[in-house]
């Protein structure tokens, strides 16, 4: 068991966990500030990026890069300083290190050495969507980047859709349509927000179900990184899944009980009974129109 409890110690050295503005520079803390002007040096993703903000609020501190490449070697060297009686300060591109940035392993490190670490609060896209979103925020589930693959992308799908708890995604502008095709082929019609250049001139949340958010991103540029917000799995939806409901019901029936009980299009009907008994959409498009 390890205990750490001083914070004020300046003859010990210490990793300080810095988060770093998502788009808004007024966003960074008085103390983020203090301690990147304090360090002896600051441990960054991309240096040339974190040179642009350290050079906004005049602060020459020493830079070192720390990325997903070099991470092994680069820690083991930050913590020999760090064990030396140095402050290191670590950032990322933009929000919390070590969320969905590199930084787990030095954090990791720094504890096992009995170092002393102290992560500050900040920016943090994930949360910000969450709250932006409408959806519940009592209970949720961070999950980052999906894989890119679609077979590991399903899978991971498949896993968490189940789950109670909002979920909450990171992705890109390139992979963003193909994600949330693949989140409503497993998920079905849910509740969704997308929140897009969160905390820049042009912050965007679109919310609605799965499909509209599909016809939105099929019809609209998507540029900017986003943060996808998905409605958790409920208890219903659940049941129904685990006690097969519709195993006695032809497809026709199938795809007229969401329509005449949920309130569904037609379309929408097809796709989710489609989800449901793992079939091809065209397939159970055809099979309803011929019967």
């Amino acid at each position: 068991m390890k205990i750490q409890k001083s914070f004020d110690d300046e003859t010990q050295g210490a990793l300080y966990v810095v988060p770093t503005p998502i788009g808004n520079l007024e966003d960074i803390t008085y103390r983020a500030l203090n301690i990147l002007r304090s360090a002896d040096l600051i441990a960054a993703e991309d240096t040339r990026n974190t040179k642009k903000l350290l050079n906004h609020f005049d602060i020459s501190i020493p830079l070192i890069s720390y990325h997903e490449h070099n991470k092994l070697a680069r820690g083991e060297q930050l913590l020999e300083r760090i064990e030396k009686g140095e402050l290191i300060a670590l950032v990322s591109d933009a929000g919390m290190p070590a969320i969905s940035d590199p930084g787990f392993e030095i954090v990791q490190g720094a504890i096992e050495m009995n170092q002393k670490v102290v992560v500050l609060p900040g920016a943090n896209a994930a949360l910000c969507g969450l709250v932006g979103s409408g959806l519940p925020s009592g209970e949720f589930y961070f999950y980052g980047f999906l894989p890119r693959k679609k077979k590991a992308k399903m899978e991971e799908l498949d896993r968490l859709k189940r789950l109670k708890a909002t979920l909450l995604f990171y992705e890109s502008p390139y992979r963003i349509k193909d994600t949330l095709k693949a989140i409503q082929e497993q998920f079905g019609i849910r509740r969704i927000a997308i929140a897009r250049e969160l905390t820049k001139r042009f912050e965007e949340f679109v919310r609605g179900t799965t499909e509209e958010l599909i016809t939105w991103a099929e019809e609209n540029e998507m540029r900017g990184e986003f943060v996808i917000v998905v409605e958790g799995g409920s208890e219903s939806s659940e049941d129904l899944v685990e006690s097969a409901w519709w195993d006695d019901l032809t497809i026709l029936e199938h795809v007229d009980y969401y329509i005449e009980e949920k309130a569904l299009s037609s379309k929408d009907a097809i796709k989710q009974t489609a989800v449901d008994r793992s079939m091809p959409k065209r397939d159970v498009y055809q099979n309803y129109h011929i019967n």
